[in-house]
């Protein structure tokens, strides 16, 4: 019987090409106009998004990309090659391609270049650890998007999430217990998650619940008592209410509180990139010095 020829997609949210105005403006009109991260109806948010925001954000967001630009590129495309190219020796008979939901290199190129391949069965990745509509969904809709212009099409398995996947809780709890053994453990182990509005996890948006299950098997594996572990919410946007407990004002009550020792993980980002390099690591560290 003939074997099929399978190869792997993985997908991410995407960096600009470079840490500019200009690159970072093109970069967020692209992500803030996919009606799966804003909602709202484009007669009113298109006015909004070209003629405010991305004029006043874009120079503010392109000075905290300098900040953490490294030598190859922006974090999250330097760490996302990275993986690519790790399961790419892990299988080395199998394609692996890297495509990105915003800026590049795209879904389709990833697409393309697996098909220029001969795969013939495609497994796609998103490497979001928890399902939600703003991210996986919208990997989702840009790969029928890419495929409906298709011919031929590959079978394809698309992997919704993996929040509780073992070897997923084994690699956090270990980079818990590395931290753990080379700062001490803390007074408190502080899981932060990119939020998303409140309003869309009222919709049926699954996502809060998927933190919660990824922080129970952690904590589980980590074998501590459950007042010593807080989920809490980064990265709001924009004014309507999101998730809760906010990050930055959890860290702000408990220097108030006086608690001395804290650790920050962020189990939703597969890659370091400017919500756990700049967000966390410098804006929140400034909060909880």
């Amino acid at each position: 019987m003939r074997q099929t020829k399978t190869g792997i997609l993985l997908a991410n949210l995407g960096t600009p090409d470079a840490p500019t105005p200009e690159a970072v403006k093109r970069y967020l009109r692209q992500f803030l106009s996919d009606p799966r991260v804003v909602d709202t109806s484009p007669a009113l948010w298109w006015p909004l998004l070209r003629g405010v925001i991305l004029p006043l954000r874009a120079p503010r967001v392109a000075k905290l990309y300098q900040s953490i630009w490294m030598e190859d590129g922006s974090p999250l495309m330097v760490y996302s090659k990275a993986q690519q190219q790790a399961l790419a020796q892990r299988l080395p008979d199998t394609p692996v391609a890297l495509g990105m939901s915003y800026g590049s290199p795209s879904l389709e190129s990833a697409v393309d270049e697996l098909l220029a391949s001969g795969v013939e069965h495609m497994v796609v990745l998103p490497l979001y650890p928890q399902y939600s509509c703003s991210t996986v969904a919208a990997v989702w809709d840009e790969l029928a998007r890419i495929l409906a212009r298709k011919r031929g099409i590959p079978g394809v398995s698309f992997i919704r999430d993996y929040a509780d996947d073992s070897s997923y809780i084994d690699a956090l709890a270990k980079s818990a217990r590395d931290s753990f053994a080379q700062h001490g453990e803390p007074d408190l182990l502080l899981l932060s998650y990119h939020g998303i509005p409140q309003r869309y996890a009222d919709e049926g948006d699954d996502y809060p619940q998927r933190c919660r299950d990824t922080t129970r098997e952690l904590v589980s594996a980590l074998g501590l008592p459950p007042e010593k572990v807080m989920m809490t919410f980064q990265s709001r946007f924009g004014r309507e209410p999101w998730l809760t407990p906010y990050t930055d004002e959890t860290l702000k009550m408990l220097a108030e509180k006086g608690t001395r020792h804290i650790q920050v993980m962020c189990p939703g980002f597969a890659a370091d990139c400017l919500e756990t390099l700049e967000e966390i690591a410098v804006q929140n560290r400034e909060i909880f010095p």
